[in-house]
């Protein structure tokens, strides 16, 4: 409660009720001294005139209770009290923003305005829940929306009764109102995204050295639903990511395991696909792969009242797109509770990997796993005889148990010169492209021991492989 002696201070109380109303409301008092001690002021029809016309500065408007208690005389106190109204601020009076900073007031910097500026829209009018015009059931993933029923009742989220129809079940989610689909309806089933979606974008890639300016091995960008977002991005990590083994003591059996646990890069890339800002159409969610690192990116900022370093600690859970991030919990893949980042930094621990590094930098979240990435090698795998299957054995990383025997033969193969992936197939005795294959030749190309011949378009349909010069040099310093 903040103290006022007269009418003639009545600018400073009404940037004091500002503050209060970009805050948790509040009240201000008129005829108290600041020692409060209680001396009340004269309140003519001037005043009251005064307070309203005041009141008219204030934007958006404001609702306020106004109480009049007698001291003596014809002597009163004024209290003119705000509720705490956050769905609407920021506030603004004579055009400034006010806010409290302890016992006192202050302008408001900009950037916070801003910041308050955009989160005050999210109640009634957040992006996500905003009409998508023009989008209609047939340009949804139906199989995708069918596939959240499912896994909803699977995880007892949703009435085993709910209706297989596809509108029905939108609407149960939220995503269909008055059947108007939402734009977070086309942001978690959409089919189709250019023109008017280009923000529905994930990025993926694999550079050489620890700086984006080195070579890229994988590079991939494509706009595509939320849910085949995840998919995607944990499948490109799992192709890239070393496979490493261990025996652990007291047990027959070997172990294999990335360097970061797969789990929690799950849960930071659920997090940045659920919880990132789909405002700005030249947003977007990343993923890069260093010789040093795993950073997962996504456009947008923290909630209000959310720090980075909260992020390591207990934290509340403040959904910036709740209807997006409600879909997600209903399969079963997420909580609502804030612990996921708590999880993957327990996760990381038990494995003995790094917790991730939570930084905002240039408007993105990003988060930054420090693990070697070129140097592992795969362990527990026999040794091949010849001199270029131990090479592989010892430089290989692959998601294949017989990577080794089968790099050695891609090796081989490629001596003769540049080869489609078709073409090493057909030369190292198999009649298709399988899983095998690709992840065998990705794992070369990751450890820089084969290279694209258009290494700008790694998807082009004419991209054939090759051994890299170093490897070549190799190859015909033992010949000698």
């Amino acid at each position: 409660m903040e103290f006022k002696r007269s009418t003639g201070e009545l600018r400073e109380g009404m940037q004091t009720l500002c503050a209060f109303l970009n805050g948790s409301g509040g009240a201000v008092v008129f005829g108290v001294r600041p020692d409060g001690a209680v001396e009340g002021q004269s309140v003519s029809d001037q005043t009251l005139r005064e307070v309203a016309q005041a009141m008219d500065r204030f934007e958006p408007p404001i609702h306020v209770t106004i109480h009049r208690v007698k001291v003596k005389g014809d002597r009163q106190v004024v209290a003119v009290g705000v509720e705490d109204v956050q769905e609407t601020r920021p506030f603004t009076y004579e055009g400034r923003a006010y806010e409290r900073v302890g016992s006192t007031t202050r302008r408001m910097p900009q950037a916070k305005y801003e910041r308050l500026l955009v989160e005050g829209g999210h109640a009634k009018r957040r992006w996500e829940n905003l009409p998508a015009e023009g989008l209609t059931l047939k340009d949804l993933d139906r199989k995708e929306i069918l596939r959240t029923r499912e896994l909803a009742i699977q995880q007892n989220r949703i009435s085993p009764d709910t209706s297989g129809d596809t509108g029905e079940i939108l609407d149960r989610l939220g995503l269909r109102v008055n059947g108007v689909l939402t734009r977070a309806a086309q942001v978690l089933y959409g089919r189709r995204f250019l023109p008017d979606y280009p923000q529905c974008l994930l990025k993926m890639g694999r550079f050489r050295g620890v700086e984006v300016t080195g070579q890229i091995v994988d590079n991939r960008q494509e706009q595509m639903n939320a849910f085949t977002m995840v998919r995607q991005g944990i499948g490109f990590l799992e192709r890239t990511m070393p496979l490493g083994a261990r025996f652990p003591r007291g047990q027959i059996f070997r172990e294999d395991r990335f360097p970061v646990p797969l789990d929690a890069l799950r849960e930071i890339l659920l997090n940045a696909v659920m919880h990132r800002d789909y405002s700005d159409p030249g947003g977007y969610v990343a993923i890069a792969v260093f010789d040093d690192r795993i950073e997962i990116r996504s456009f947008g900022r923290l909630p209000t009242g959310i720090t980075v370093k909260q992020l390591s600690g207990r934290h509340d859970s403040k959904p910036v797109n709740p209807l997006i991030a409600g879909a997600f919990h209903r399969t079963g893949a997420v909580e609502i509770w804030g612990r996921g980042t708590n999880r993957v930094i327990a996760a990381c621990r038990e494995q003995g990997a790094a917790p991730p590094l939570f930084e905002e930098r240039g408007g993105f979240l990003i988060v930054t796993f420090r693990t070697p990435m070129a140097a592992a090698a795969l362990q527990g795998q026999s040794k091949v005889g010849s001199e270029v299957e131990s090479r592989v054995e010892s430089r290989v990383e692959s998601q294949v148990e017989s990577a080794g025997v089968l790099g050695s033969r891609v090796l081989f193969a490629l001596q003769t010169g540049p080869l489609s992936k078709a073409e090493i197939a057909r030369a190292v005795g198999k009649n298709r492209i399988d899983g095998q294959l690709h992840a065998t030749v990705r794992g070369l190309v990751v450890q820089g021991i084969v290279e694209y011949t258009i290494p700008d378009k790694p998807n082009s349909r004419l991209q054939k492989y090759r051994l890299t010069p170093e490897e070549r040099q190799g190859d015909r310093g033992r010949r000698r």
